[in-house]
């Protein structure tokens, strides 16, 4: 399960790392961005979530809701993100 965690969130981290990196001018964020969790509240990726979006929140000055939509192992959470406009404000974590 640690390595799980530590991988989860090197990927994360590394994911949220190339939205930290636009272009100030850019004016991104401007409204509060939605991280889609493809799994059930309280799971280890929802826990992990929720920790990486205080921080991220925090350096971005935006709010990020949690939505989690669970079920058919991770394919409805997947299926909603990518049905989401390409605008950067619908983001989502995955798991290996």
């Amino acid at each position: 399960m640690k390595t799980f965690s530590k991988r989860a969130s090197l990927a994360v981290a590394a994911a949220l790392l190339c939205v930290c990196a636009l272009p100030a001018a850019a004016q991104y964020p401007n409204k509060p961005i939605k991280l889609v969790v493809p799994f059930i509240a309280g799971s280890a990726p929802d826990v992990l979530a929720r920790n990486v979006s205080e921080r991220l929140a925090a350096k971005l000055g935006q709010p990020i809701v949690i939505e989690n939509r669970g079920g058919a192992g991770g394919n409805v959470g997947a299926e909603y993100a990518a049905k989401q406009p390409a605008d950067g404000y619908t983001l989502m974590l995955a798991t290996s």
